[in-house]
């Protein structure tokens, strides 16, 4: 027996807004039916992975993340960083090193703390093991 993720969900206080910026970033669309000011907003990612479901709470966030997203783009990483940015986010720290290792920590429009990595072309370029998650 075991279970599965269906969503990742995340407290915030525009759910319309913060979907609509997460449907960018994964170019895909948000729900047929989320509207503004719905207290829950779902951007599906496509057959075999979680959505996000986005609902509002009354508080604001005060404090780090204790669970983020890695994003890895199918394009160079800083090509990503710079698009993001465009879309509304900020970066928070620069973690990218000389030789091209590295990711950097980026905030959605709300504060939510996520990490931009290598793509995997540039992950084979650099030699770098691909990123297997943690056991």
């Amino acid at each position: 027996m075991r279970s599965s993720v269906r969503t990742v969900t995340v407290d915030c206080n525009d759910t319309y807004a913060l979907a609509a910026f997460w449907s960018q970033v994964f170019a895909t669309p948000m729900h047929p039916d989320d509207e503004p000011g719905d207290p829950e907003a779902l951007v599906d990612l496509g057959p075999g992975q979680p959505g996000l479901l986005f609902v509002a709470v009354p508080e604001a966030k005060t404090g780090k993340n204790r669970l983020h997203l890695d994003l890895q783009p199918d394009h160079p990483r800083d090509a990503e960083i710079e698009r993001l940015l465009r879309l509304g986010a900020v970066l928070v720290a620069d973690r990218r090193r000389t030789d091209g290792t590295g990711w950097a920590v980026l905030a959605d429009i709300e504060g939510n703390e996520f990490c931009v990595l290598m793509s995997a072309a540039e992950r084979a370029a650099a030699d770098v093991p691909p990123v297997a998650p943690a056991r």
